[in-house]
């Protein structure tokens, strides 16, 4: 089902999405080489509580933590483990929480230490494509207009789109109608109305676009093995611009101190 907000829908929706930039900037503070993915897991989860809301990803369909943790060739989905993170690596931590019933949930891929360079370039075109589509989720458009805008900025640096995962309607369910694809033509699927809130994720590989899950039921990784970068916003659709309800500048700010 697809569900419009009203505009007190739309701004329950800032605040649970504000509590997920937050907390992924409480995590940032800690990636580092030498700490493991639980640890980063058991500070998620000590925040969201403390700021009086739940984890929206653990227990969900059987997931068992508060984050995904998704490292190097690992495309979303990681199960925080006993992992240490390595000089090298890159870490995607997708966060999801329940505020005053409404579901935020937000994705940012960091580096740990020094990265090759063309692992930086890899983030850096996720970024960029989550920053095109974002800007195409303008009333009036279609979902295809935001998809393409992913698709052709990936691809333009010579990287590949994961087909099989896409991103989402978000309300008082974590995953709403409609689908938002990381590809796809311009001007095609479900029109765009003010008030709609999506989540836009790419998810964006530096090899192949194939993928496979691992016997978890849960990791999926790239079908290759080279790295992946995932970046996501929660957007509300409005008349002119998007109004981004996610912001990566709590995090940011962290990472310029460090």
């Amino acid at each position: 089902m697809i569900y419009i907000k009203t505009d007190a829908e739309v701004e329950l929706l800032r605040e649970s999405n504000r509590l997920v930039s937050l907390t992924l900037a409480e995590v940032a503070r800690h990636i580092r080489p030498g700490v493991t993915t639980l640890k980063l897991d058991s500070i998620a989860e000590t925040f969201i509580r403390d700021n009086g809301a739940l984890p929206a990803f653990k227990g969900y369909a059987g997931f068992p933590a508060t984050l995904c943790t998704s490292v190097n060739d690992e495309v979303v989905h990681g199960i925080p483990s006993a992992y240490e993170l390595k000089d090298g690596d890159i870490i995607s931590v997708d966060c999801g929480v329940i505020l005053n019933s409404y579901y935020g949930d937000s994705a940012y891929t960091f580096a740990v230490g020094e990265v090759m360079p063309e692992v930086m370039r890899l983030m850096e075109y996720t970024r960029a494509s989550l920053e095109a589509g974002a800007g195409q989720a303008v009333a009036g458009n279609r979902v295809g207009d935001i998809s393409h805008a992913v698709q052709s900025t990936a691809e333009r640096g010579g990287f590949s789109v994961v087909r099989t995962l896409v991103g989402h309607g978000l309300g008082k369910h974590l995953h709403e109608g409609p689908e938002v694809p990381n590809f796809g033509r311009r001007g095609s699927g479900p029109r765009l109305e003010k008030n709609l809130v999506i989540c836009i994720e790419p998810m964006i590989n530096m090899g192949t676009k194939s993928t496979r899950v691992q016997s978890d039921g849960w990791t999926v990784r790239t079908g290759d093995g080279k790295p992946s970068a995932h970046f996501e916003y929660a957007v509300a659709v409005r008349e002119g611009k998007a109004d981004l309800l996610s912001t990566f500048e709590f995090i940011e700010e962290v990472l310029k101190k460090r």
